[in-house]
Order: C-alpha cells, then structure tokens, then sequence
C-alpha cells in the first residue's frame, strides 16, 4: 500500500505542495546544441518535448514498476497502444508468435489481420494446458504471448509454467494481467519478460481515462520508448497519467474490496435458480480453482454467469439494472455487465480449431455475462440483480 501511495511521487521543490502536480507543457526550455532526434534520446536525457517523456507521465510509469516489481515501464495512450508496441518491438518479417485464442478482443483481431499482413507467422493456442505451448513452438519463435485470466471467459495460464517451456526454446514471454491487477498477480515473479495492463481498468478504477502499459527489465522497456512510442507517438497525455497515477493509489484497497464483493455475488448468482452456471476463480466450481487459489493473490473482480436463452435476456437486464450499467469495459468503481454471445465473438475476433472452440465453450456456452463488480455494497449489487432477473423467463430447475 505504500508504493501505492509514495511511488514515484515527492513534494514539489517549488511550491512544496504535498499531491503531485500536472506538467501540460509540450515543450521545455532546451541547452544550446541539444538534440532532437530519437538516435540521442536516454534516461539522462533532459525533458525537452513530451512525445519523448514528460514529468507527469514518469511519475505514473515509476509508479507502475513499484507495484509490478519491474526494474522500468513505459506508459501509453491506450491500452492496445501497449500491444501493439510490444509486438513490434519483438517482432519482425519471418518470426513466429505464439499467443493465446483468448485473449482481449482488439488484440486478436490485430493478430488474425494486421500481424500476419507484416510478414510474421501466428499460432494460436489454448494456453490453460501448457503441453499445447510446447507443440506449437518453433525455432522462430520469438514471443509466447499470454493473458490470464483471459478476457472474457476467465480461463486461467500456469504463467510458471509456460515461461519455463518458453524459454527453453528461446523465446520470450509476454503475459497480459489487466483482470488480475498487480495486486493480483506478478507475472515477472514467475518468469514472464513483459507485463502489460490496461491502464484504464482496475489501475485508474474510475471509468474517466484510458492509458496502457509495459512493463519489464530497464533494457527493454528503452527499447520499447525509443523504438516505438517515440516514433509512433502513442504517448499517455500528461491529464490522464495523473487521473491514472491517482487511481492507482487506492488499488490495493480496491481491489480488497471488488474481490469482495465478486465473491459475495458470484456466491449469489451460483445459488439463483435462473442462472445456469457462474465462472469466477474464487470459487470452488471454477475448472481451475486449484491453480487460480496457487497463483492469484487477489481473485479480482471479475466474473461471468449463464442463463438460458441469454440474447433474450440481456435485453431485460439492460432494462431492468438500475445500480448496475449495462455497458462495456471493466475494473471501475461502478458494476458494468455486458452480454457476450459466443457465436458473435468466434465470428469477429476468436478463429479457433473445433477443439479450441470445445475448450471455449466449456467456459462460455452459448453465451456470457461478463460482470465488472464495483464498490457498491454487495448487497446492493444482489438485489439489483433479483430484481432484474425476475423479468427472465423460468427455466427447467438445475
């Protein structure tokens, strides 16, 4: 909690205020002779033009790296902005990625079209078995990329695991960790090279900025800011990285709370008689409880539920939640709840095997609930869902 709350911040010399200040400027005052070019640019580099770096966002980034126990990271504008400098970082014409068929929905998609079309090969697998990593590695293999628990099923990766067979064959391992949190899981911790969260999750906590992030060894990452974010411009503008860095202050205390009240609602939906199945790795019945007990720390707030003929029914809940909001996107202080139906999501971003749509299925049926459970008391957060799934129809009893 600490480094949550110190982490990359110190008073003002100036006006010796005790919160951190927001550096707007795009600009600052430059020595004769500088240069202006990212050939030059390293971390004695003075500030000289925010694309390069800017002191608001290398609090947030200092920040990061306490919480994640990584030696650097490098902030961006967005969250796939983090992805996608992360691939191409690694990545070149004649290699070969790895990464899981489940993964945040933007990400596959970029790795169904736009990865392949630069002349880099893609396998993708089912990563809750690790032998599946095994069979799929090649000698160009250059990066086995991950996301655990997987968006938006909850399916969990052996990070331990598939780093270990990873790098036996050379290759490098990026594990995306933005449903767990740092507070959940340290994916450096077990031999993963690369972290990368969606900052505008659970980090900010409160739905009013987007940001991303990477995280790994000092080396890397000034790979990552020369190489990529400089050039490409994906930055984090300095208002955001200071709504995010607030945010992340509180996230242990948070995230306490939202796996509370996760638990206490997945308990509830578990016991409802219109729900068919609930999926949340707190839970005994979640199919790898025993691997989520030994590797989460924080079994986060997120969760997804099942009811019969759940199209139909996402149109009552949309009408009938008051507390909760029916929309998109995840790790805020308030509950959201989207549908997802699984014919939709195999045919825009999951292209799978027949075996890995089984493996899918297994999760998600003909369709998900996935709930971001907030800070609103859990009892609140049930009644609101008593109320709204009494408008479903009655289904045979479990």
């Amino acid at each position: 909690m600490t480094d949550a709350v110190h982490a990359g911040e110190t008073p003002d010399p100036v006006t010796r205020a005790s919160a951190p200040g927001i550096v707007t400027s795009t600009t600052f005052l430059a020595d004769a002779g500088a240069s202006f070019s990212a050939e030059d640019f390293g971390d004695a580099t003075p500030y000289l033009y925010s694309r390069w770096k800017n002191p608001t966002v290398d609090q947030l980034e200092q920040k990061l790296a306490a919480l994640e126990g990584a030696e650097a990271a490098v902030a961006f504008g967005s969250g796939m902005a983090a992805v996608t400098a992360l691939l191409l970082y690694n990545l070149s014409a004649g290699d070969h990625l790895v990464i899981s068929d489940v993964s945040y929905a933007a990400t596959a998609e970029m790795t169904n079209e736009l990865i392949p079309r630069l002349g880099i090969s893609v396998t993708k697998v089912d990563m809750s078995d690790p032998e599946n990593l095994r069979d799929a590695l090649r000698p160009n293999t250059r990066l086995v990329y991950a996301e655990t628990p997987a968006n938006p099923i909850l399916r969990l990766t052996d990070i331990e695991a598939v780093a270990g067979i990873a790098h036996e064959n050379g290759s490098k391992v990026a594990v995306d960790a933005t449903f767990a949190s740092p507070i959940g899981i340290h994916p450096l911790e077990l031999g993963a090279d690369y972290v990368i969260h969606s900052l505008t999750k659970y980090i900010c906590g409160h739905g009013d900025a987007i940001g991303g992030a990477v995280l790994g060894n000092r080396k890397d990452m000034a790979g990552i800011r020369k190489e990529v974010e400089i050039r490409t411009g994906g930055i984090l503008s300095p208002f955001n990285a200071w709504l995010i860095q607030r945010g992340a202050s509180t996230l242990p205390l948070r995230m306490k709370a939202h796996e509370t009240g996760a638990l206490a609602v997945a308990k509830f939906l578990e016991d409802h008689p219109k729900v068919t199945r609930v999926v949340y790795p707190g839970l005994a019945s979640h199919p790898q409880h025993a691997l989520a007990a030994r590797q989460l720390k924080n079994f986060s707030g997120m969760l997804t539920f099942q009811v019969a003929d759940g199209a139909n029914a996402a149109k009552i809940l949309a009408d009938r939640l008051s507390i909760i909001h029916y929309a998109v996107s995840l790790g805020h202080v308030r509950s959201l709840v989207f549908y997802l139906p699984t014919d939709e999501m195999l045919r825009t971003s999951f292209r799978m095997t027949p075996a890995q749509e089984r493996s899918y299925r297994a999760f998600a049926g003909d369709g998900i609930f996935r709930l971001s459970v907030g800070l609103e008391d859990p009892e609140d957060l049930c009644a609101d869902l008593e109320y709204a799934l009494a408008g479903v129809p009655s289904t045979t009893p479990r």
